[in-house]
């Protein structure tokens, strides 16, 4: 008879035992062991120091229809198997027994099998680990596209109700000069709104051109030798006249420029290519 069959064996017997000590009352179920090699000999182990005492704290919440050396006579992984089945059972019944139970056995597995329930311990921790990352993970790809969904939402609301007068659905950027408003936009769906804006002052020397022009310029860095090297960062011409969009305080009116606050500059101008349509009305 192999040392499975005995451990099955045994284990059918052990809720009789148990039961009849006043530790389990239903049942065990018997671990699905498949058979490898022992790590080590139990009738060694039981010479160890310590055995003896873990072996009877072990026995004696079993019951005595539990043999322990047919238990520790199993491969490391499947009288792992075993240990966790019958604290399982235990814990439903009594945990504080079970803490009790769970010292004996992880101490005679320690000294058949050293250093087995520290790694089999870890290996649990890692795996929790691993699930509760990749359940964070989930969660915030969930939320993400909640709020992507929002965002999109929202969008769509706002565009819904934002009034893009006459400005042609080809036109990358809009200017209503009257509205003081200014908007980018790709095939009529407007993509960004500038949160200010100032156009040319209200006469013909210094007015904002209102028409279709084209982006034919961009300089990062741009300096105004016309108005006493005043900087103009984010400079996009649209006209060969001088006229473009830059930063500038949307407080004060240009003298025919669109100012631009600097996170609408920034945007106006990773957006806008040399090229693209500017309709201002």
């Amino acid at each position: 008879m192999t040392k499975n069959s005995r451990l099955a064996r045994v284990l059918r017997r052990t809720p009789v035992a148990l039961a009849t000590a006043g530790v389990v009352g239903a049942s065990l179920v018997a671990p699905v062991a498949t058979a490898q090699p022992a790590q080590a000999e139990t009738a060694q182990s039981s010479q160890l120091p310590g055995a003896e005492d873990l072996r009877a704290q072990a026995e004696e919440l079993l019951g005595g229809g539990f043999n322990v050396d047919e238990f520790l006579g199993q491969a490391p992984d499947n009288a792992w198997n075993v240990r966790n089945q019958l604290l399982d059972q235990m814990e439903t019944i009594n945990p504080q027994a079970a803490d009790v139970l769970r010292g004996a056995l992880d101490g005679l597995l320690d000294i058949v099998f050293p250093g087995l329930p520290a790694r089999k311990v870890e290996e649990a921790r890692q795996a929790r680990e691993e699930k509760n990352r990749a359940e964070a993970a989930e969660r915030e790809r969930v939320e993400a596209e909640a709020r992507a969904a929002a965002e999109q939402a929202r969008r769509e609301e706002e565009q819904n109700r934002f009034d893009t007068g006459p400005c042609p659905a080809d036109a990358a950027v809009c200017v209503d000069i009257d509205g003081r408003r200014t908007w980018l936009q790709q095939g009529g769906e407007v993509t960004y709104i500038a949160p200010g804006m100032a156009p040319g002052k209200n006469n013909p020397q210094e007015e904002t051109p209102r028409g279709t022009f084209y982006v034919n310029r961009k300089v990062k860095d741009e300096i105004s030798h016309e108005f006493g090297d005043a900087a103009m960062p984010n400079a996009i011409y649209f006209t060969n006249n001088g006229h473009a969009f830059h930063m500038g305080d949307p407080a004060f009116d240009s003298a025919g420029c669109v100012r631009l606050p600097w996170e609408a500059s920034e945007r106006y101008w990773n957006d806008l290519n040399i090229g693209d349509k500017v309709f201002i009305y």
